[in-house]
């Protein structure tokens, strides 16, 4: 949580307490595959230039600024990809937040 999301750790005891903990807890063992997927470079580089897909890059406006900074950079270097920021929204994006953009996006 704070070395991966960059949340302060003062937050990270009051989480602990709250109801979605054990839902992360039951998740955790994956960690060592995002951080895998998140640290290669050739992620960005190599792998995600050669998407022929439409992609829509989707962050929060008010999520940390490494993670805007990702979106950024995935959406620059996916050819033909849309980036969009919601207002308002963290790194945990609410489904009503992100129900109308997904709706617009393949709606077209």
């Amino acid at each position: 949580m704070t070395k991966m999301v960059g949340m302060p750790a003062l937050f990270v005891f009051p989480m602990r307490l709250l109801p979605m903990w054990s839902k992360l807890e039951a998740v955790a063992h994956t960690l060592p595959y995002d951080a895998a997927i998140v640290l290669d470079e050739t992620l960005l580089g190599e792998r995600a230039a050669r998407v022929r897909v439409p992609t829509l890059v989707i962050g929060g406006e008010k999520s940390p600024t490494k993670l805007r900074h990702a979106v950024q950079a995935t959406a620059a270097v996916v050819p033909g990809a849309e980036r969009r920021f919601l207002k308002g929204q963290t790194h945990n994006v609410s489904a009503q937040a992100l129900a109308p953009v997904l709706t617009e996006y393949f709606a077209a």
